[in-house]
């Protein structure tokens, strides 16, 4: 889920910023340190907005630098379990698929693909429901729900464990699929219904 949150941090400003305007030196320190980074806490760091407050500045002996006490607005993106996320399938093996949700990758396995007998085709490369004739392919869009997060210290070291195997979940194409599937097991129904009502 994104969100926009308040921070607040002591940042140093080298003496080569000391001509510019303040707020703008302070902005830009924040965005080359803080952009991209993974906090457990708050999670993805994906924008460092503005900077809202700067306090006075302190001269700490034997470094040239200014350290300013400031309060800032950030764009963050902190993945929840049993959130439902869109994305982009960007890699396919034998063993899952790989969604490009927000700034993180997620791994749908194999097992949560789809509520199907699925076959790997290494050519596609993608994957394809025995019953269902579902297809899962590269570039795909995606709704994924997540079931595990495990943020730590930088995106490539931050996992999302994704399941696409619940209703409404999958390919846009799949909910056509699993509607007209309803529709013929509820005339078989009825089917048998008339055809015990005749006996």
């Amino acid at each position: 889920m994104y969100a926009i949150i308040s921070l607040k941090d002591t940042v140093r400003v080298p003496p080569k910023e000391f001509g510019k305007k303040l707020e703008q030196s302070i902005l830009k320190i924040l965005k080359e340190e803080y952009e991209g980074i993974v906090d457990e806490s708050i999670g993805v760091m994906v924008a460092v907005l503005e900077v809202e407050k700067v306090g006075e500045g302190k001269v700490i002996p034997g470094d040239g630098a200014a350290y300013y006490e400031s309060e800032y607005k950030a764009l963050v993106y902190k993945p929840e379990v049993k959130e439902i996320v869109e994305g982009t399938i960007t890699e396919i093996t034998e063993f899952g698929a790989f969604v490009r949700t927000g700034p993180i990758e997620g791994l749908i396995h194999v097992s949560q693909i789809m509520n199907d007998y699925i076959n790997y085709d290494a050519k596609g490369p993608g994957f394809i429901g025995k019953e269902s004739n579902k297809r899962l392919g590269l570039e795909d869009e995606v709704i994924a729900k997540i079931v595990t997060c495990s943020l730590k210290g930088n995106i490539p070291n931050s996992k999302l464990g994704l399941t696409m195997r619940q209703p409404g979940l999958g390919r846009e194409e799949w909910l056509g699929i699993d509607l007209k599937k309803k529709t013929k097991e509820k005339k078989i129904r009825e089917a048998k219904k008339e055809e015990k009502k005749k006996k």
